[in-house]
């Protein structure tokens, strides 16, 4: 029996930030997913530059006092290594409502990405049926659905389950670096952000 294929997903900016937050959350859950194999990042260099410039704001750092230069310069490393960068992304999709937005939408239109993991209520609205915006982005990405990271957890969880009906509960992923492990339904503690 062959492998499954590896979904291809991008992650939104909130999502790498909390990663680098709270190592133990279910954002850091999906990058260890990547670092596992199990899923395929796709990531820019416009994308790559704006993680960096919030996870070096003044603002964040205060708020993180984890996120040193060094912290943040091997993250970005370790992530370059799993997922090198597209240098340039065509803009197929433009998003009013919040632009910053867009490198994320047009890669995971131009890769074909399968999921798009954000806490971002402007991207997640995408989704609804009746959202205009989402309608557009729905008709160059059929196949692209945005989901927080408990919920792009829960899904991987169910593909492991259909998988191996009789393995008993899936695990997210493997477990935290530091030996801590936790459910993909729970939220640490400031993994969401507030409204």
């Amino acid at each position: 029996m062959s492998e499954p294929a590896r979904p291809a997903v991008t992650f939104a900016c909130t999502t790498y930030l909390q990663a680098t937050a709270s190592p133990t959350g279910p954002a850091a859950a999906c990058f260890r997913l990547v670092a596992a194999g199990r899923v395929r990042l796709l990531s820019s260099q416009t994308i790559l530059d704006e993680v960096r410039d919030v996870l070096e704001r003044p603002r964040i750092r205060k708020k993180n006092p984890r996120l040193t230069d060094e912290l943040v310069g091997a993250f970005l490393a370790h992530v370059v290594s799993l997922a090198p960068p597209a240098a340039v992304v065509p803009t197929a999709f433009t998003y009013p409502r919040d632009p910053k937005d867009e490198p994320y939408l047009n890669l995971a239109i131009a890769e074909k990405a399968e999921v798009l993991v954000s806490w971002d209520n402007d991207l997640l609205d995408l989704m609804k049926p009746d959202n205009p915006d989402g309608q557009r982005l729905r008709a160059l990405a059929p196949g692209l659905r945005i989901l927080t990271p408990p919920d792009f957890l829960g899904v991987i969880r169910a593909a492991d389950a259909a998988r191996t009906p009789d393995a008993g509960p899936a695990s997210a992923g493997p477990s935290a670096p530091s030996g801590e492990s936790q459910s993909a339904n729970d939220e640490a503690p400031g993994d969401r952000p507030a409204p």
